[in-house]
């Protein structure tokens, strides 16, 4: 530690005034020793860790950091600012921050010491006397540890050992007799990056649960790598704490115990709030299961391990995976939106791979090449048709799955594991029915909702067993069958054909102001929930293919293209207007938006978004409504101007991505021009920051 904050590296008078100014004043001085390559490189990193998850913590502390390639050794520098810096804590701005940057490869000995830091942060002695020091080179050897531990008072009846020691602790029986079995948590923390907030989430653990009387044991899945619980310890124990935003590893070790399931920021601020959830649950009784168990499990205490092959679904009170690390609050809209987004997510890759390979049958065959018959049975080893007719069949077996891979992961955010047979299901029958894409979503709800109703569902202790493998999957499949089949499968597909048929009879200003809706929308979000809506729309029409759904593909990846591109335009053009980072991810713009990767436009529109996310919209509008003017079509999902040659009426095409993407451009650059050039390395204009303060809000 004693390299990695030295007085250079601290700064007791920060003056900065936004996160993005603080952390650029500390990474110069990390600069300055040479232990950062690249400056904005590096802090184009800190914010993309910041975009994950605002590192704010409770009692004015900030803590940005990450892992860079431009990173020399793992540094530490720390700042004080009187002002206060808002780094999205609930409880206010911060005083203190701390950044850390570790290099891509480093190795668990030096992250272990930087996590020793995180979890010092958590002890108000600790930052009461950076808050008082007067000194740089006082502020350092604190931060290096370098100061007298206290100890800690004995804790009556534990025969001297310190508080820290929750193995022999004990609660006295009131009125005398024997002491009560302390009640018993196990936990586990893990964040992202697996340097800071994972471990000041265990230690706050640690401190809430021995000022409740709680023995309380956490396993830290960090960068410096995890120590498993001891199985006796997990086996004894009462309650299990899941902090943590990213998957937690060898998660069954927790079968049948009442869980908390939460984000780890969560476990830093609310570490007391999680005990008492805890022990509430398990005095109802609660058998709550982690992801991979039977919800209606074994009791609390119990350690039994599931049947090999079982994949079951948490109890009522446990989060599905996209609910997990949501904090209270988050309305139901939320929770939709993230399992429609759970379903386009995982039908993505299909789309991409199945579309792709049918685009290149069309490609090398032709357009009759969907008549070929069965390679199983006719395939010359020399004939390019052959080949053709294989991309082609292999592409369209994957497209089948477009509906059923929706259906099945929409059911599977809302109840894991239990939800995919019976979505699946759901997704087949929707496509026996002709209820294509609609059909689909219908199917996934259903299933998921039912799944969950079966698990609300009190059953004996001898079923308990075969719930998950045979009782869930069996009564959630015929339940769902019955409903699509019977009840509203056929309005669904009444509807989804009125669509097909709506989507056909495009022609002139419906046609266009469609193109123009779905060109806001491809451009409104950079990827996010409403690209993805208009995105999946566009796929589903290519499960019935007409020519109104190819013009509506076509429409939508040529707006796709328009953002990145304009970026890539902006920064060639005005590079002086734009930072040396931003003229750096304006090279690659050019790729990623001829690929059609809406994505490559996101630091843009994180740096300014009130200028970047209209400007690219108005050339995403104009654009979707050329393309559809023109009546291009499109039969591939993807590729950009890789499958130009599949493009119905391909120059218009390419002019209306021209035309949208020198329109948001220069309206980028106007509004940039009006800005003003930004500061080489001091804090961006007021209202830049506040742009980004609202968009992230």
């Amino acid at each position: 530690m004693s390299d990695m904050i030295t007085a250079d590296l601290v700064d007791l008078d920060l003056a900065a005034r936004t996160k993005q100014a603080a952390a650029r004043s500390l990474a110069e001085r990390m600069v300055a020793l040479g232990r950062v390559t690249d400056l904005d490189g590096f802090l184009a990193d800190v914010e993309a860790r910041e975009a994950q998850m605002p590192t704010g913590l409770d009692g004015g502390i900030g803590i940005p950091h990450c892992r860079s390639a431009h990173v020399v050794e793992p540094t530490l520098a720390f700042g004080r600012a009187a002002h206060g810096i808002d780094f999205g804590a609930a409880d206010g701005p911060a005083d203190l921050v701390f950044l850390i940057a570790a290099p891509a490869g480093a190795d668990d000995a030096h992250l272990a010491i930087l996590s020793s830091l995180a979890r010092s942060l958590t002890d108000p002695d600790f930052t009461a006397a950076l808050r008082a020091t007067t000194s740089a080179t006082a502020a350092a050897a604190l931060l290096r540890g370098e100061k007298p531990p206290q100890a800690e008072p004995e804790v009556p009846g534990t025969g001297g050992e310190a508080a820290g020691g929750p193995a022999s602790e004990v609660t006295a029986v009131p009125g005398g007799g024997a002491p009560a079995e302390p009640f018993r948590i196990v936990a586990v923390t893990s964040c992202p990056t697996g340097i800071a907030h994972t471990y000041m989430a265990a230690q706050a653990l640690e401190q809430a649960g021995r000022d409740a009387g709680v023995e309380i044991s956490v396993e830290t899945q960090g960068s410096a790598g995890f120590t498993r619980l001891d199985p006796a310890v997990v086996a004894a124990a009462d309650g299990v704490i899941l902090a943590h935003d990213v998957p937690v590893r060898e998660r069954e070790r927790f079968a049948g115990k009442p869980t908390v399931d939460v984000g780890v920021k969560a476990g830093v601020n609310r570490a007391a709030d999680l005990i008492a959830e805890v022990r509430a649950k398990a005095a109802r009784g609660e058998a709550t299961a982690p992801e991979d168990q039977d919800a209606t499990g074994p009791a609390p205490g119990t350690a039994t391990a599931p049947a090999p092959g079982t994949a079951t679904a948490p109890a009522p009170g446990t989060a599905a995976p996209v609910d997990r690390g949501g904090e209270p609050g988050e309305g139901y809209g939320a929770r939709l939106r993230a399992w429609l987004m759970s379903g386009v997510g995982y039908m993505v890759p299909f789309v991409a791979a199945g579309g792709l390979l049918m685009a290149l049958g069309f490609a090398v065959g032709g357009w009759d090449i969907d008549k070929a018959p069965s390679v199983a049975e006719h395939f010359a080893w020399g004939q390019a048709d052959s080949w053709a007719a294989l991309m082609f069949q292999t592409g369209g077996l994957a497209f089948q799955f477009l509906v059923p891979v929706l259906a099945g992961y929409i059911a599977y955010g809302m109840a894991d594991r239990p939800g995919l047979v019976p979505g699946f299901v759901g997704g087949a029958v929707a496509l026996t029915i002709d209820a294509g894409f609609l059909g689909g979503l219908a199917a996934g709800l259903l299933a998921g909702a039912v799944v969950r109703g079966v698990q609300r569902l009190r059953v004996p202790s001898a079923l308990r067993g075969i719930m998950p493998v045979v009782v869930i999957p069996l009564v959630a499949s015929a339940v769902v069958g019955f409903l699509m089949f019977l009840v509203v499968g056929k309005p669904i597909a009444a509807l989804q054909g009125a669509l097909t048929d709506w989507l056909a009879g495009l022609t002139g200003a419906n046609a266009v102001l469609l193109g123009a809706l779905l060109g806001l929308m491809m451009c409104f979000d950079l990827g996010g929930p409403v690209n993805k809506v208009a995105y999946a729309f566009a796929v589903g029409g290519l499960t019935t293919p007409t020519d109104g759904s190819l013009k509506v593909m076509a429409a939508v990846m040529a707006a796709g293209m328009v953002p990145p591109l304009a970026m890539a335009l902006a920064t060639t053009v005005r590079a002086r207007l734009f930072t040396r980072a931003e003229r750096e991810n304006g090279k690659a713009a050019w790729v990623l938006g001829a690929s059609f990767i809406s994505e490559g436009a996101i630091p843009f529109a994180a740096a300014d978004p009130l200028r970047v996310i209209p400007s690219v919209m108005a050339g995403g509008a104009v654009t979707g409504a050329l393309s559809m003017a023109f009546e291009a079509t499109l039969r591939a999902p993807h590729g950009g101007v890789f499958v130009v040659p599949l493009i119905g009426n391909p120059f218009p095409y390419l002019a209306a991505v021209l035309a949208g993407t020198v329109l948001s451009a220069a309206l980028v650059i106007a509004l940039k021009s009006h800005r003003g050039r930004p500061a080489a390395g001091g804090d961006p204009s007021p209202s830049a920051t506040e742009h980004k303060v609202a968009v992230t809000a």
